[in-house]
């Protein structure tokens, strides 16, 4: 017997995204991959168990990838698309 998995949002990643994700470590690209399946299953609250996941606005959320790394998305009310705008350094994270 076969499963079928429907993931319920959409994940848009910012060009910035794409491009910084590439240099970061490989075991921080691996958690930020965790984190997209996890947003695309749980929408824009499912990280609340991930470090220091907060929300920073009506719209905007984060969470620590580690120590050093977080990430940034936006979700708009009332729609399945989450756009991840920030993936890199804590320190120079837009918040």
């Amino acid at each position: 017997m076969g499963y079928i998995y429907i993931m319920k949002y959409t994940i848009r990643l910012k060009k910035s995204v794409t491009k910084n994700l590439g240099k970061l470590p490989s075991e921080i690209q691996r958690k930020f991959v965790e984190l997209t399946w996890v947003l695309m299953d749980c929408g824009p609250t499912g990280p609340y168990k991930w470090r220091n996941y907060s929300k920073l606005s009506k719209e905007d959320y984060h969470c620590h990838l580690s120590y050093h790394y977080a990430a940034c998305w936006r979700s708009e009310s009332k729609t399945i698309i989450i756009e991840v705008y920030y993936v890199g350094s804590r320190e120079n994270a837009p918040y």
